[in-house]
């Protein structure tokens, strides 16, 4: 899994838990929604060590908006999950709008590991 180390999530943002003084630990549902985030967010090239790594939506921020833009970002989306994150979720649908310089993503999946359906919404504005 990304950034996980053994068995406890690591949170992101990387922080130091106070009460421990080690490295804070995330819920398992939200470190699921990190690394969506992570996958979503990151750049080819970003990552010295996986230069694949990611999925080119911020790229399409400023995009025009029609129908053959958002159905090539759900396309990258979906695909860049199943190659990331395949063996932790199921991709279902991916829906992708952008409305001036916003990309609003809705993405729906289900947890392999316990077969629970969940949603991850992001937007991001340039």
């Amino acid at each position: 899994m990304i950034g996980s180390v053994g068995t406890a999530p690591i949170a992101s943002p990387y922080t130091i838990d106070p009460g421990r003084g080690s490295t804070a630990e995330a819920a398992p549902d939200a470190h699921l929604q990190d690394m969506i985030g992570m996958v979503l967010f990151t750049a080819a090239g970003q990552r010295v060590m996986r230069p694949t790594f990611g999925s080119g939506a911020l790229g399409l921020v400023f995009a025009a908006a029609d129908e053959s833009v958002a159905a090539t970002t759900q396309f990258l989306i979906a695909g860049a999950l199943q190659n990331w994150l395949g063996d932790v979720i199921l991709v279902g649908e991916v829906t992708v709008s952008s409305q001036d310089s916003t990309l609003a993503i809705l993405i729906s999946y289900t947890v392999r590991s316990t077969g629970t359906s969940a949603s991850a919404a992001f937007t991001v504005s340039q």
